[in-house]
């Protein structure tokens, strides 16, 4: 549905963007039934900041957007007027290799930054999905890393610096361009999964890591139960894998494990896994593309619900069954991609009555698995909007809404920023 519109000055935000970078927004910038008023694409962060401030002066709505890809993220907002587009933001602006650390515009797409460290041998250590279009501010705003995060740690992690455009138009700056750096308060961490909804993120700073000589995947296939069981017999060794996931669909199930390093590392580190394994688990080369399988998880039929959920990795192979059972007893298609961190994917395919119905009910059996008191969380990412209009996309609120209610007022005390899509209706 389009937006309400709202009388005001679109001249004057044009002389601060360029009327070049201010236009309508076409069929292609609605999401979630929603179309937008204008979309703007400043050049500069001050002129992102300007931008905002005079958004929000008028009292607009407005969201935020690097390459669109996780756009339908969250719950469907009431309404935007503005898009603010970080897509001439996208430059590398300065990569001390010697140092291991990069800063980097939220603008630009993963993908390039990823190959403007490979010229020096090194890497911002995460897969997120989609690397070619997703644009560093977007992976930070929705939290988006991967299978490397067995190694390496998530986002959080391997951010050590950040500046944002806040409603007001402060560029807030946070960290710096040293790993060890400790000064001010650490809005990086409070930013990364925000969704947009406190600030825009104009600029981020990383640590690095070295590009891996070599590389080796292999695989096992088993029942879920059995690989479920090796893999916690794999993160109680000291194996330093780099990936570790298990997959499952109707037709089995498959444990992938990657090591990077040396040939002879390598080796000795395959040998060691077909030790813990022992005889009845036979491990087969596994093809690099087994890494993409959280991102493959989002292709197939329609209508379909993509959903996030985490739990503690002794619990995956009862995850399984459980999505086994629910799907089954709606005649839905499914399968489940989850990583050693206790994050995974979930895929359902069918009837739009039946994948809410689904879903809901999975939500509630996740969240006492194991006889647990806090249990897992079940997030829908993906689905149609019937669906999602049916369905409060992150769940119950836990103890921390009313401090995340108090945050949200801080930082954007109009709701200028995102209004209705992130966890209770922020």
């Amino acid at each position: 549905m389009p937006a309400v519109m709202t009388q005001v000055s679109w001249p004057e935000l044009a002389e601060i963007v360029g009327k070049e970078y201010l236009h309508p927004a076409v069929a292609a910038d609605t999401f979630d039934g929603v179309t937008p008023q204008m979309v703007c694409e400043p050049g500069t962060p001050e002129d992102l900041a300007r931008a905002l401030r005079w958004a929000n002066s008028n009292g607009l709505k407005v969201t935020p957007r690097g390459g669109g890809t996780k756009l339908g993220w969250g719950n469907p907002p009431p309404g935007c007027d503005l898009v603010l587009s970080t897509a001439r933001l996208n430059r590398v602006l300065e990569y001390a290799w010697d140092d291991m650390t990069v800063i980097v515009e939220a603008g630009c797409p993963v993908a390039d930054l990823q190959k403007t460290l490979a010229q020096h041998g090194q890497q911002l250590a995460l897969d997120p999905l989609w690397p070619e279009r997703a644009t560093i501010g977007g992976i930070l705003s929705t939290n988006d890393s991967g299978t490397l995060r067995a190694r390496y740690g998530s986002l959080r992690d391997l951010i050590i610096g950040i500046t944002v455009a806040l409603p007001d138009g402060t560029l807030a700056k946070s960290g710096g361009k040293v790993v060890k750096n400790v000064a001010g308060y650490d809005l990086a961490k409070l930013f990364t999964g925000g969704l947009g909804t406190l600030g825009v993120i104009v600029q981020a700073i990383f640590r690095l890591h070295p590009l891996p000589r070599e590389s080796r995947s292999l695989s096992f296939s088993g029942t879920p139960q059995s690989l479920n069981q090796l893999l916690l017999a794999i993160m109680a060794s000291k194996l330093t894998f780099t990936g570790l996931q298990l997959r499952a669909a109707p037709g089995g199930a498959q444990l992938d494990v990657r090591f990077d390093g040396t040939a002879a590392g390598i080796q000795a580190q395959v040998k060691q896994l077909q030790q813990i394994a022992g005889g009845s688990l036979v491990p087969s080369d596994a093809p690099a593309e087994t890494w993409t399988a959280h991102q493959a998880i989002w292709d197939g039929a329609a209508p379909a619900l993509v959903a996030k959920f985490s739990v503690l990795p002794a619990q995956f192979a009862a995850i399984c069954g459980l999505v086994k059972r629910s799907a089954e007893a709606q005649s839905l298609a499914w399968k489940v991609v989850v990583q050693s961190v206790g994050v995974g994917y979930v895929r359902l395919e069918g009837n739009e009555q039946a994948l809410r119905i689904t879903a809901l009910t999975l939500r509630d059996e996740i969240a006492s698995v194991g006889g647990t008191k806090t249990g897992g969380t079940l997030v829908a990412l993906g689905c149609p909007l019937a669906v999602k209009r049916g369905l409060d996309v992150w769940g119950p609120s836990s103890d921390a809404q009313p401090l995340m209610v108090r945050i949200k007022q801080r930082f954007d005390p109009d709701g200028t920023l995102n209004p209705g899509r992130f966890v209770g209706g922020i």
